[in-house]
């Protein structure tokens, strides 16, 4: 019983995050913050962002453990996917946007390529997280 409330609570806070993050945090930051401030910003949150998913998935990974093994490793592999985000393409991702902004265009193509990329991984994230919480209903 508590193990199933920790999962049903962290998994209901990983997806909504992270929804929270998409359809708000970031069009708002880039519509309302010059572009110079938004991308020091969104700099600044994404890798408190990715230590919240991490964090949370990973938890749910655990108390879901005992109870049902396919949502345990559905969000392990939510948590190992951030791990690689953040500490793997994260930081291309912002070396090719620096290139890319001193006139790079082969960064310019790498950067949009990396970024396409870490944009269809999370809403992959987000898929298996709504899957997994709809399993509780």
């Amino acid at each position: 019983m508590i193990l199933s409330a920790v999962a049903l609570l962290a998994t209901a806070l990983l997806l909504g995050g992270m929804v929270f993050f998409a359809v708000a945090v970031a069009p708002l930051v880039f519509t309302r913050l010059p572009p110079e401030w938004a991308g020091r910003f969104i700099r600044q949150l994404f890798p408190c962002y990715y230590l919240y998913v991490l964090g949370l998935s990973a938890a749910a990974a655990v108390a879901l453990l005992p109870l049902r093994l396919p949502d345990a490793l559905a969000m392990a592999a939510v948590a190992a996917l951030t791990a690689w985000l953040r500490q793997g393409l994260m930081p291309r991702i912002n070396a090719w946007s620096d290139a890319a902004q001193a006139g790079d265009a082969v960064a310019k193509a790498r950067f949009d390529r990396a970024h396409r990329l870490s944009v269809v991984l999370n809403l992959a994230q987000m898929l298996a997280a709504l899957v997994v919480l709809l399993r509780f209903a």
